[in-house]
Formats: C-alpha cells, sequence, structure tokens
C-alpha cells in the first residue's frame, strides 16, 4: 500500500514537473543513503533504553510486582 501511495505521487508529481519527478527519481537513492546512519543510531538508543528499563525495573520484577 506504501508503494502504490509513493507510486501514487510520482506519477502526479510528474505530470506536474517532470524535471522535478526525475530529479526526485535519481536524488532518492541518495537520500536513503544519508539516512541510514540516523536509523541505525535510533536503533542503537532504542536498545539502550530498552536496556535501562529493563534494569530499572528488575528489582520490582524480582519482588513479584505485576506490570
Amino acid at each position: 500500500m506504501k508503494i502504490l501511495l509513493a507510486m501514487t505521487c510520482w506519477a502526479l508529481l510528474f505530470v506536474l514537473s517532470w524535471p522535478l519527478a526525475l530529479l526526485v527519481l535519481v536524488l532518492w537513492p541518495i537520500v536513503w543513503l544519508v539516512s541510514l546512519p540516523f536509523r541505525a543510531l535510533g536503533l542503537a538508543f532504542t536498545a539502550l533504553f530498552a536496556t535501562l528499563r529493563a534494569m530499572l525495573l528488575l528489582p520490582a520484577r524480582l519482588l513479584g510486582s505485576r506490570a
């Protein structure tokens, strides 16, 4: 569904301004490659916060608290 929406938006952009649509088509992989380190950083922070949460809630889990 996401791909269909993206293709429809790109086709509409192609009808309205074909040079801009071709520029988007060429630059999209570059933008995706630039965003990869930020995704990895987000994944690392998610793992860090999950670990901290597990460490902080461990005493309560050992004492039998129900979450």
